[in-house]
């Protein structure tokens, strides 16, 4: 026996307890770095309205524009090669992990500093922090557990899958394990609360991509047993089930459900004790299925927070504020569909982790128009190494380049375009290499997005462009003004038809009244650097693929 049969039954009441009765608990915006923000009184915070959202800091809504540091690049000797990628990148946020073997090196005794340094010097560079626990998973395995844990297997057992063999994950069932993490994170967010004042760390990620790889569900004695017993309350109301068994309950998936139950019940209990010292906002990752086409585990991670979990998730893990998607879908069809996915009346959007080869830079474009409060590009920084699907081998600063230029662009305006989503005035794509046109709408007009087009020419067929990699964001200032960002494509506005409007009745067509190429000021005073006009609107607003400006747009019809 791996635990003493009282331990493991004390455990599972546990679980089914705290599930069943959890449920119902319901800036820098420069392109340059700016003063390291002052402590302020008023935590991290995610805000609703009207089915959008933002990440509060500081009192105002905010853009995470961010980049995920290497798995093993937080270590203090590398984290000068993390930096100066960030201000490359024009990021206002990095994204770095706390080790767990590193934090607890001997039982009860914490070492904060690495914390410290991190802490110390993302402020000496002008950024906001994510912190990343690589706790009791790190992409569904116990990898950065400490050492004592390894070495006591019996105590701290793995997964054993349907033929009784070991699989190299955890299980769930060692409440030892449960309660060392619990301790962890808890002196985590506890020594957080006192030497972060300034709110340098604006979300914590708890545990990374948890789950079971290798097979559907623990097979061990403990959870067979558990998985005879009836699904919890809260889980069976939230998706709108009969109450039953597991089996009873989700038929053939049962195995898979029961796993992530397993794991969310797990990782509330960790986010609990933290939260309870210092509510920060708390996320969870996902490790993904193909939208599309998903299969059965083990061809995915299971039990992770997949599409198909995010309600029993939500159930059984109330102290998570997000469940967000780490995309490494290069397919526009499956980025975007992955986007509506997670996109949720009840879940703000954010994408904390996504590749880093150039073909996803364009995403920006087409998350922070879908309403992302955060997106952060993988791996970039310079410590020449890469995961070769998707980058090159060595991180040199040519292989930024594509995301500097399009996290640059938008930089500048990060403040606004959090405020924009927050109160539903934001839209934006991303290029579609299989549809080469898109269309944008508010309630006066249309925004038409074409992509391979030339700069002179009207009522041709868009081609595309080889690559894709255009995108647009449109911000609406007032019903008739509207302020562009975009990279390689064309870009025009025609009047929604509004009947009892005789500026926008049937027949009108749209006029330019100004196309002003500007900036704002530290003040966030719009100037003006020229007027565009003539050519440069006749035939549309084309962004360039070698020079990206703001525009600001005045409309009228005749």
């Amino acid at each position: 026996m791996r635990t003493t049969q009282l331990a493991s039954l004390i455990f599972l009441v546990l679980l089914e307890t705290f599930a069943a009765s959890s449920v119902g608990l319901a800036q820098n915006s420069a392109s340059l770095p700016v003063a390291a923000p002052a402590a302020s009184t008023a935590l991290p915070r995610v805000e609703q309205k009207n089915g959008h959202f933002a990440l509060i800091v500081d009192g105002k809504p905010f853009l995470m524009l961010g980049v995920q540091a290497n798995n093993s690049s937080a270590w203090p000797q590398y984290l000068g090669r993390v930096w100066p990628a960030a201000e490359a990148l024009h990021a206002n946020t990095v994204e770095l992990p706390i080790y767990w073997e590193q934090f607890e090196p001997r039982p009860n005794e914490y070492d904060y500093s690495l914390v410290d340094q991190i802490l110390t010097e993302s402020r000496e560079h002008h950024l906001r922090l994510v912190l990343v626990w690589f706790g009791t998973w790190k992409n569904a395995s116990s990898h950065y557990t400490p050492e004592w844990m390894k070495t006591d297997q019996k105590k701290y057992p793995f997964v054993l899958d349907k033929n009784g063999q070991t699989v190299d994950s955890p299980s769930v069932y060692s409440p030892a394990r449960l309660e060392a993490d619990k301790n962890a994170f808890r002196a985590l967010m506890s020594h957080l609360k006192t030497k972060d004042p300034q709110h340098t760390v604006l979300l914590v990620q708890v545990e990374n991509e948890a789950g079971v790889w290798g097979s559907v569900r623990d097979f061990g004695p403990e959870a067979n047993q558990a998985i005879t017993g009836e699904v919890p309350a809260g889980i069976v109301k939230k998706l709108g089930k009969k109450p039953g068994t597991w089996h009873e309950v989700f038929g053939e998936d049962a195995d898979e459900y029961f796993q992530g139950w397993c794991t969310a019940s797990y990782i509330e209990q960790v986010a609990a004790a933290g939260k309870a010292v210092y509510p920060l906002p708390l996320y969870v990752n996902a490790a993904l299925r193909d939208p599309f086409q998903p299969g059965k585990p083990p061809s995915y991670e299971s039990g992770s927070p997949t599409d198909n979990e995010i309600d029993l998730w939500k159930a059984a893990a109330p102290s998570i504020d997000i469940i967000a998607p780490d995309i490494y879908l290069p397919e526009y069809s499956k980025y975007t569909r992955v986007m509506d996915l997670y996109g949720r009346a009840d879940n703000p959007l954010l994408i904390p982790e996504t590749g880093n080869s150039a073909d996803y830079a364009r995403y920006i474009y087409a998350a922070v128009g879908h309403g992302a409060i955060g997106w952060a590009p993988f791996g970039l920084d310079y410590t020449r190494y890469s995961n070769h699907l998707e980058g090159p081998e060595a991180m040199e600063p040519e292989a930024l380049k594509p995301f500097s230029r399009q996290i640059g662009l938008l930089a500048p305006i990060s403040d606004l375009l959090a405020k924009a989503n927050l109160d539903g005035r934001l839209r934006g794509s991303s290029e579609d290499p299989d549809h080469h046109a898109a269309t944008l709408a508010f309630e006066h007009w249309k925004v038409q997005l074409e992509y391979g087009m030339p700069p002179f020419g009207m009522g041709m067929e868009p081609k595309g462009n080889h690559p894709a990699d255009g995108g647009a964001l449109v911000v609406q200032l007032t019903p008739d003004e509207f302020l562009l960002a975009g990279h390689h494509v064309r870009v025009d506005f025609a009047p929604q038809v509004i009947a009892d409007n005789p500026a926008f009745v049937t027949g009108k067509k749209r006029f330019w009244l100004t196309v002003e190429e500007g900036s704002y000021d530290a003040a966030g005073k719009w100037k003006i650097v020229r007027l565009w006009n003539g050519d440069q609107t006749d035939y549309g607003i084309n962004l360039k693929a070698d020079e990206d400006v703001l525009l600001k747009v005045r409309l009228t019809t005749y």
